[in-house]
């Protein structure tokens, strides 16, 4: 199978990048566009996308708790709805295949769904019942709004930016372009297309399968590896120390997505912490003495005859990683400068008149949906949880422009830095309102919700762009799949996380090193 060069689109179609950037919406309007001649948004690509991206978003959620990130939906998302589709026209549900338009609308709606609602929920209210406890839980309604309106919030702020990024200044959003061009591969080449749906549905199939196994314990949660340390003169196996291998596939997915080089580092951190430095810390004089400990507690469950069960190392290292996350993401954040000057420098908020006015989403729809959600976010927050609507309103005004900067990174390397937006906003609440941990956290969400949703969404505009969708009709439909997100994300982490116990289980287990 070969693989479509991405850097470009194809030889038809003029290079936009190449044009002068008076005459790119002119020349664009005229040899991209099919909006008006294609069907687009259609009720059954919406339909379809929403339930699609409700399951995504439940996928979501559940990789957040279990791995600490989620993953961009676009290309996912766009195959697994071509596919559906087409296997419900083959068994006769469905009469018609869809348009590349309604499968890229289908797409869009499905991203929205299953990406702009799920981290909101996963971080913040995840953190801060962890912190707090049961007794002070969010509750289900207030939260539900909250989520919606952060999603919302990160749709309409996408508006003005999608034209200066993605018409004017040509950036690439790489996975918009791959979606694009792997839409472009499935409706072009029957047989390709027909291989790539069935590698897909054969993969998600088999994920199902040992999910299942693995929920009604026909296969064990970890396999443990074999070998021993001698700690503090006791022999402890590798098992109670934190190194096991889990039989299941998600972790073997991520790895195989982050890569050979981030999944190698994380191996060596997890070897250093977990067979290094707990055992050296471990073996200290007068260790397991609560007035000398390092760097927090290591606590150990004793056996008969005093043998180690088991060792929760991840608490004792939980300050050093968050400072080296923290550190890491702030400096990561000062290194792109150029990128932040380059996002300031290149919006003015205006969009100045030009061919593609009568499709674009017209700026009013900005002030539309901007007002009535950030007065009810503020709102909220204040009558729900007691933050001041000045912090409220700060939020908001974060939320805009940290967006615009992870817009623009994520438009030229493909990373959305979500984690360096929420410590930023988390450090100035630090100072606005300090020691609040619900004010931190929950406005960190906001901010965080906001531009990770909003850089999520020009990816698939950028997608849209570049197979002449509509994208006023694509804006519509990513509105809409939050709708359909919202259905499925608030009862899914009631069901995940029923309580405090069931949060802390997922994230820091006793066997909390899952090397594979």
């Amino acid at each position: 199978m070969s693989t479509p060069d991405l850097s470009h689109v194809p030889p038809a179609l003029p290079d936009l990048r190449e044009v002068e950037e008076n005459q790119r919406d002119e020349v664009w309007m005229r040899t991209y566009y099919q909006g008006d001649r294609v069907p687009q948004l259609t009720v059954r690509a919406v339909v379809m996308g929403g339930l699609l991206g409700m399951m995504m978003a439940v996928s979501n959620l559940y990789t957040t708790l279990k791995l600490g990130w989620a993953f961009g939906v676009a290309i996912t998302a766009c195959v697994l709805s071509f596919a559906i589709w087409n296997t419900l026209v083959k068994v006769g549900i469905a009469k018609t295949r869809m348009s590349i338009l309604e499968n890229n609308c289908m797409q869009s709606a499905a991203s929205a769904a299953g990406y702009s609602t799920g981290g909101t929920l996963a971080t913040a209210a995840g953190a801060l019942l962890l912190i707090s406890g049961d007794a002070d839980r969010l509750s289900p309604v207030p939260l539900t709004i909250w989520v919606f309106l952060v999603a919302v919030l990160g749709v309409v702020v996408a508006i003005p930016m999608k034209r200066q990024m993605i018409n004017h200044d040509q950036l690439p959003f790489p996975s918009g372009i791959a979606a694009a061009e792997t839409l472009r591969s499935l409706y072009a080449e029957g047989a390709e297309a027909v291989r790539k749906a069935r590698a897909l549905i054969g993969s998600l199939a088999v994920g199902v399968v040992v999910g299942l196994l693995r929920s009604f314990e026909f296969v064990p949660e970890t396999v443990p590896f074999p070998g021993a340390l001698t700690v503090a003169g006791k022999r402890v196996g590798l098992e109670p120390l934190g190194l096991s291998f889990e039989p299941g596939v998600l972790l073997i997915a991520a790895g195989m997505i982050t890569g050979l080089r981030v999944s190698a580092s994380m191996m060596l951190g997890s070897i250093l912490n977990y067979l290094v430095l707990a055992p050296l810390v471990m073996g200290l004089p007068n260790w397991t003495d609560g007035t000398k400990t390092f760097m927090g507690h290591i606590e150990v469950i004793l056996g008969d005859g005093g043998a180690i069960d088991g060792v929760r190392v991840g608490r004792w290292s939980l300050w050093l990683g968050t400072s080296l996350l923290v550190s890491s993401g702030l400096t990561s954040f000062a290194l792109g400068w150029r990128t932040i000057v380059r996002a300031f420098a290149g919006f003015s908020g205006k969009s100045a008149s030009g061919p593609t006015d009568a499709i674009e989403v017209p700026g009013s729809w900005l002030l539309i949906g901007l007002i009535p959600t950030s007065i009810g976010l503020i709102a909220l927050c204040w009558l729900a949880w007691g933050i001041n609507p000045l912090l409220g309103l700060v939020s908001i005004v974060l939320s805009f422009v940290l967006s615009l900067v992870a817009c623009r990174a994520t438009g030229e390397t493909d990373t959305t830095p979500v984690g360096a937006m929420g410590k930023i906003t988390q450090l100035v609440y630090a100072v606005l309102s300090p020691a609040n941990k619900t004010v931190n956290l929950l406005t960190a969400g906001v901010t965080a919700g906001a531009a990770g949703a909003s850089a999520d969404l020009l990816t698939d505009l950028k997608s849209g762009y570049l197979l002449g969708a509509n994208p006023r009709q694509q804006f519509l439909a990513q509105l809409s799949g939050v709708f359909f997100g919202i259905v499925a994300i608030v009862p899914a982490w009631y069901l995940m996380v029923p309580n405090k116990a069931a949060l802390d289980r997922k994230s820091t287990r006793l066997n909390s090193s899952h090397s594979s």
